[in-house]
C-alpha cells in the first residue's frame, strides 16, 4: 500500500513537473560574444530567467560575427532558425533585405501589447537600426564606437607621456615609431577591423564620403568612394609602417586584441566593446578618442558598431511574447548600466547613460565616456550616418583581400583601394540585380 501511494505521488510530481516545463517557453538566442562579453551574455540571460517563470532565454555561441550571420542564414533555409540572432552592424542591410525571414522588433512589441518609444534611446543607434519611416527593425543590444587604447607602461618605457594619448593619425604614426625604435615593445601599433575602423568610421569621423547615396542609406544603388587621396594616404602610411615592423596585422576581425593584450604593441584601435577583456587582463591601460586626419576638418561623429538582436519570423505568439518580455528587461536602466559599465558597449537608453554619469562612474573611470561623446557630439552629416550596403559583409571581404595583398608588399595602397572599389562596385551591382 505504501509502495502504491509512493508511486502515485511520484507520478503526480512528474506530471506537475512536465506541466511546468511545458508552460515555460524557451527562447533561443544565438550570439557571437567571447571572453568577458560572453560572461555578460550569460549573466543577463540568467538574471532574466530568474526574474520570472514564464520564459527561459537560452544563449548559444555560434562563432565570430560573420560566422553567426552565416549560421543564421543557413538555419533559416533549413527551417531551423533561432528565435533571436545577434547580427553585427554590417549585416543590417542583409537582414533588412530578408523580408519574411525576420519579424521587426516594433511588430513583436506591438503583438505583446508593448510599445517602443525611440525617444528613450540614443538617437544615432536607433536611426541605424530602423527603416526610413522610423520603424524599429532590430533591438540595439551591444552598440560600440571605435576608440584608441594604449599601454601606459610601454609609453613610459618609450619616453612618452602616459597621460597623453595621440589625437591624430600622424601622432599615432610618430608615437608608434618611437615605441618600436626605443625597444619598449615589439611593435608600435595594431588594430582590429581595418574595414570598420579605417574605412567606414575613418570616413564618418573625418566627414568624407565612403560611398554615394549617403553611403547606401539613401538608395541601394551606391558606388564606393574609398580610393580618394585621404584614404590612399592613410593606408599607404599603414603599409609603410608594416614594412618597418612598426604596424602589426592581426586579422580581419578582432584577432589583433590578443597582440595588444600580450604587450607586443603599445597602441591599439578597437571597439569600445573590447574593454572587458582589457580590464580583465590587469593591464595598465589608457583610453583616447579615435584619431582623426589632419587633412580633414576635424572630428565629426563615429557610427554605431557592435550588433543588434534580430527576431526571426514564423515563430509562435508565445515566443514573440517572451522575446518582447526579454527586450523589455534589457531596456531596464539597471541592466543597461551593467552592460555598459562591464563591457564597454554603449548604454542604448538615454536614462542609463544619465544614471551612469550621475553616479560618478566617468569621473572614476577616465575615458569611459569617450565612445558616447564621439557618437553624440555632433549632428550626423550625409557622410556620417553610417554605411548600409545590401552586401556589406561581401564588400568587406573584398576590401580585406586587397589590404592583405598590400600589407604583404604585393601592391600599393592606391592599387589596393582601386581594386577594392572596382570589385566592390561590381559586387554591389550583382547583389541588387544590376
Amino acid at each position: 500500500m505504501i509502495r502504491k501511494d509512493f508511486l502515485a505521488a511520484s507520478a503526480m510530481v512528474l506530471a506537475l513537473q512536465a506541466t511546468g516545463a511545458a508552460a515555460q517557453t524557451e527562447i533561443s538566442w544565438w550570439h557571437a560574444m567571447t571572453g568577458a562579453n560572453s560572461e555578460v551574455v550569460e549573466k543577463i540571460a540568467s538574471d532574466f530567467n530568474a526574474s520570472q517563470s514564464d520564459y527561459k532565454v537560452m544563449p548559444v555561441f555560434k562563432g565570430t560575427y560573420p560566422e553567426t550571420l552565416n549560421a543564421g542564414i543557413a538555419a533559416f533555409r533549413a527551417g531551423q532558425a533561432p528565435d533571436i540572432i545577434q547580427v553585427f552592424d554590417v549585416g543590417t542591410g542583409v537582414m533588412m533585405a530578408a523580408e519574411g525571414a525576420i519579424m521587426p522588433v516594433a511588430d513583436v512589441l506591438s503583438m505583446s501589447g508593448a510599445t517602443f518609444d525611440k525617444s528613450k534611446y540614443l538617437p544615432g543607434i536607433v536611426a541605424y537600426y530602423s527603416k526610413p519611416d522610423g520603424t524599429m527593425l532590430s533591438f540595439p543590444y551591444n552598440s560600440s564606437s571605435p576608440i584608441l587604447y594604449y599601454n601606459k607602461d610601454i609609453f613610459e618605457k618609450a619616453g612618452l607621456d602616459a597621460d597623453t594619448p595621440p589625437k591624430t593619425w600622424n601622432e599615432v604614426w610618430d608615437m608608434s615609431k618611437k615605441i618600436k625604435e626605443s625597444g619598449a615593445a615589439e611593435c608600435g601599433y595594431t588594430s582590429t577591423w581595418l574595414t570598420w575602423i579605417h574605412l567606414e568610421n575613418f570616413a564618418a569621423w573625418n566627414d568624407v564620403s565612403y560611398a554615394t547615396n549617403e553611403n547606401g542609406l539613401a538608395d541601394v544603388n551606391a558606388e564606393l568612394k574609398i580610393n580618394e587621396p585621404i584614404f590612399v594616404n592613410h593606408f599607404q602610411a599603414i603599409a609603410d609602417l608594416a614594412k618597418e615592423g612598426v604596424f602589426r596585422y592581426g586579422g580581419r576581425t578582432s584577432e589583433a586584441k590578443q597582440i595588444f593584450l600580450a604587450g607586443e604593441c603599445g597602441i591599439f584601435t578597437e571597439s569600445s566593446g573590447g574593454l572587458g577583456d582589457i580590464v580583465k587582463s590587469g593591464m595598465n591601460y589608457g583610453i583616447g578618442q579615435m584619431p582623426y586626419d589632419t587633412d580633414a576638418g576635424g572630428p565629426q561623429n563615429t557610427t554605431p558598431g557592435g550588433a543588434s538582436l534580430w527576431v526571426m519570423g514564423g515563430k509562435s505568439d508565445e515566443t514573440y511574447a517572451g522575446v518582447a518580455s526579454f527586450f523589455g528587461y534589457l531596456s531596464q536602466v539597471e541592466v543597461q548600466e551593467y552592460l555598459h559599465q562591464t563591457s564597454g558597449y554603449l548604454p542604448v537608453t538615454l536614462e542609463a547613460y544619465e544614471a551612469t554619469k550621475a553616479s560618478g562612474f566617468y569621473d572614476e573611470n577616465p575615458g569611459r565616456e569617450v565612445p558616447i561623446t564621439q557618437m553624440m557630439g555632433k549632428e550626423p552629416t550625409a557622410n556620417s550616418k553610417g554605411v548600409r550596403l545590401v552586401n556589406l559583409p561581401q564588400v568587406r571581404d573584398i576590401q580585406n583581400e586587397e589590404f592583405e595583398k598590400m600589407l604583404a608588399g604585393e601592391q600599393t595602397a592606391q592599387q589596393a583601394l582601386d581594386n577594392a572599389v572596382e570589385r566592390g562596385n561590381e559586387a554591389i551591382k550583382q547583389a541588387i540585380g544590376g
